[in-house]
This record gives C-alpha cells, structure tokens and sequence, in this order.
C-alpha cells in the first residue's frame, strides 16, 4: 500500500471530509493529520503480518470513515454524524456533550439540577451558556457523563514504550476482548484478520451497546469471533473469568481499573503472567473520565473550525478507529525480552498527537465540481471521496454462542 505524505490528500480520500461540515454547506477538510496518520499505521500493520499466513492490507484513512457506509450517516454541524453528540456553548468557549446511552438523560438531569423530561437538549444548552468548560468536566467525571470542553491548546503528545519492543506473529494467540463499541472491536478484528482466536466476553446485564446498531457494520468487526457470556456477579463467574483472562495471549479492555477491579480482574497480575493487555480509555487508566468517540475527538481539539470560530464535528466518531488501528498495531508488537506488556491507550493522546502545535484556523472548504467536491492539495485537485465499506466476511456470532465450547476447550469449568 503507497502511503501519501500528503495530510490533505489522505483527508480528502479518506471519506471523512465528506462527513465534515453543515448538513447544506460545503464539506470541510478537518485539522491536523489523523488520516494520514491512520494511513501510517495501517500500513505499519501490513508490514507487521508481511510475512505470516495471514497479512493484513487495509488502508487504515478509509477505516475512519467506514461505518458511515454501512450507516449512512453524513455531515450534520454541530450534530455529530450519528446524532448522539452535540457541540454547545459553554460560558467561556464551546463543549462537547453526548447523550447515547439509556440513561444518559437521567445524568444530564443531574448535571443541571434540573429532571428532563423530552429533548434534553435545550435545557442542557442553557446550564452550559451560565457554566465553565472546566465546571463542565468536573461534574460530568463525577456522573459518568461523555462530556468536556473543546480543546484549543498545545496537543499532547504519545509517549513510547520505554521497553524495547519486536514485531511478533498473532497466528493461534487467544485474544479475550471485554471492548465494546468500536475502537475496542476494530483491534480485535484487525488481530483475528492477522490469524489470531478472538473470544468476545459480555455480561448478561451489559452486552455490547453496538449489538443496537447498524448490524452489516456489528458483522463486519465480529465475523470468526466466538462468544462469551459470564456473570462477574456470581462467584463462578468471576473464577471463570479469571480463568480466561489466565489463559489469554492479549486482552483488550476498555472499562476504567476500578470497574475490572470488581470483577476480580487484575492487569498489572495477568501482565507479570506474561499477557499483552491493552486498556482504552478516554483519558488514560489515571482518570475518571468516560468518553465516546465523537466528544473526546472534539475536546481533543479535532473540530472543523468555521471562520468566526464554531466548532464543527470531523467525520464520525473518528477517536474510534484511530484509537483501534492504534491499539492494534501496538499489539502485533511484543517485550524483546518475552514478558508482557500493558499499552495504556488513552484516546485522547491519541487524537490530540495528530493535532499541530499552533491552533488552527478557519477549515479549508472542498470545491463544488460537476460531480462532486474535490479538496486543492500538493498533489493537485483531489475528489473528495464518498465513505467506502468492507463487506463482513461471515456473521457476528450471538451472544454467549460459545460460552460452552469455549469454556470447556480452555479446561475452565462452566459457571
């Protein structure tokens, strides 16, 4: 795969400048370099399974794009493409602020004191236009709200593993993935196309909030998997999760330490084992924060800004891919020394080092052709290219399908 150099070119065949922009207006070219950089690290992953059974080619700038093709979502402003998010004024700047789950309009009540009955969002917007961005953060860490301010400083940059790291084949490892969403599930899937076994792990009383969605796009991340369902309420189900975990080559999590910690799952335990553990979380394994793809892109600074400031959603939950492609590529790598690793993938960082250190300005706009847009770049007029889709190799398998077999072949007795 030819990488391009070029962040505009990569941003303009990405799929993503199509979902970037008022829903009547002209698309916009987002800031920063996240696709090229999602170009790197898919190509990255080719090189990485160049020489096993089963490489990976993909090109990782579509990736980011991908589940507006099976969804048909596009550009909606300050509206996130898939709806859930909404980009409002604070009292001193702008925040981003989702409402996805069931019982996030009971924690928005919370938030302004005040119970919301209907569209939450106009009483939302106006406890935010008499609040701080940082009175904002605070509070919604507290309720377990997907909030924060926009972003307008200096990026954070990705710190690299001080421990000297190798490429290593995935071919027959055991992947347990308690993830959920997409960024989480997109590493898996990346790991179980380079040849891995990858067993989804759900609770009876939390399953996958993506099994809701668009279920082409559920099938395409989950297609070869096997399924798991354990209670970490009842005794037997937390042995049998430690179990799994015990027996797992890489973990992939993406629930904050306390919430592991209940179910008697320990990283730090099943890294000195000799695991690969993967951990995303917005903000970092340190904080409290929970976020979802579309607000911690936002108050990681990759909005679209029109000319007298506003903030425009780039693409759709575009923190999602970027983090599993990210997740991923650090997971087809291993200790020189043959120990285990945990990757704590703060997604955040994640999106905030494709972010140039002086903020930008207004977004470029595409052109009007005849049959489209096209985006003026160091190559030349590039089109402004549609979301493009993969199709699902198989069918996502239900839930708890293999609990069983799986169990039973791995010597863990059934809960």
């Amino acid at each position: 795969m030819t990488v391009a150099t070029d962040p505009m070119t990569d941003w303009a065949s990405s799929g993503v400048v199509a979902l970037t922009g008022r829903p009547d207006g002209t698309p916009l070219v987002p800031p920063g370099r996240a696709a090229s950089q999602a170009r790197e690290l898919s190509a990255r992953i080719a090189a990485l399974t160049a020489g096993t059974a089963a490489p990976v080619r993909l090109d990782g700038a579509e990736l980011l794009a991908e589940r507006a093709a099976f969804t048909g979502h596009s550009r909606r402003g300050r509206t996130s493409a898939g709806g859930a998010c909404r980009l409002l004024q604070t009292a001193d700047g702008w925040a981003a602020v989702s409402c996805a789950r069931p019982d996030d309009p009971a924690l928005l009540g919370a938030l302004i004191g005040t119970e919301l009955t209907g569209d939450p969002w106009p009483g939302v917007a106006a406890w935010l236009g008499a609040h701080s961005g940082a009175e904002l953060a605070e509070r919604a860490t507290l309720l377990g709200l997907a909030a924060g301010p926009v972003s307008a400083g200096v990026p954070t940059r990705l710190r690299p593993s001080q421990m000297p790291m190798e490429p290593r084949p995935v071919d027959g490892l055991l992947v347990v993935d308690f993830s959920a969403l997409w960024a989480g599930p997109l590493c898996a899937h990346l790991l179980g196309l380079a040849g891995a076994r990858v067993v989804k792990v759900e609770t009876p009383t939390r399953p996958d909030g993506a099994r809701r969605g668009h279920p082409g796009f559920y099938r395409l991340l989950h297609a070869g998997h096997e399924s798991v369902v354990l209670d970490p309420g009842t005794a037997s189900g937390r042995r049998a999760l430690a179990a799994l975990v015990a027996a797992a080559d890489i973990v992939i999590e993406a629930s904050r330490p306390r919430a592991l910690a209940r179910f008697g799952l320990d990283a730090h335990a099943a890294v000195a084992a000799g695991a690969t553990w993967i951990s995303i979380t917005a903000a970092g394994r340190g904080s409290d924060r929970v976020g979802f793809g579309d607000d911690v892109a936002a108050a990681a600074g990759l909005v679209a800004r029109e000319p007298d400031g506003t903030p425009l959603f780039c693409g759709d939950a575009i923190a999602d891919p970027l983090t599993g492609l990210t997740a991923a590529a650090l997971a087809l790598t291993a200790p020189a020394d043959g120990s285990g690793v945990l990757h704590d993938v703060a997604m955040t960082d994640v999106v905030a080092a494709t972010l140039d250190d002086e903020p930008p300005g207004p977004a470029t706009a595409a052109r009007p052709t005849g049959r489209g847009w096209t985006v003026e770049t160091a190559d030349g007029c590039v089109p402004v290219a549609e979301p493009r889709r993969r199709e699902p190799a198989g069918d996502a398998p239900r839930m708890g399908e293999h609990t069983t077999e799986v169990l039973r072949g791995l010597g863990i007795p059934a809960p």
